[in-house]
């Protein structure tokens, strides 16, 4: 079984970005898999995607929706997703797996003024 496996029809991921002065913050969230690639939708001005955009070095591991983890910790490589045709296709993927809660989410969100971005996330082998 390699590291990917693992998250296959999986609801939550730990997400643990890190601080610049090493501190590990971990985040359950929800995600999809396409390919060899896991995406997470958030906030575009939350601090997980701040601090991916200073270090895209995270470690990530599946878990239950109150982030108790349930498999093992892989180290993986992060960053934030400005294709539009990518973005378009992760969101239909993530309507999929969460339909309406997400579509809740969403509501939430634009009644907040918030705007979204898609984090892209590679384990690496």
């Amino acid at each position: 079984m390699n590291n990917l496996d693992q998250f296959a029809r999986q609801q939550y991921l730990n997400l643990e970005t890190f601080r610049k002065n090493g501190v590990g913050v971990k985040t359950p969230v929800w995600f999809v898999q396409d390919g060899e690639t896991l995406y997470v939708s958030t906030m575009a001005n939350s601090g997980k995607v701040k601090r991916i955009r200073n270090n895209g070095e995270v470690k990530v591991a599946v878990c239950k929706m109150n982030g108790k983890v349930t498999g093992a910790w892989v180290q993986a490589q992060a960053h934030e997703v400005t294709d539009i045709e990518a973005s378009t296709k992760v969101n239909h993927l993530l309507d999929r797996k969460y339909g309406l809660m997400k579509k809740l989410f969403e509501n939430q969100r634009a009644q907040q003024g918030g705007k979204d971005t898609l984090l892209a996330i590679k384990l690496c082998e």
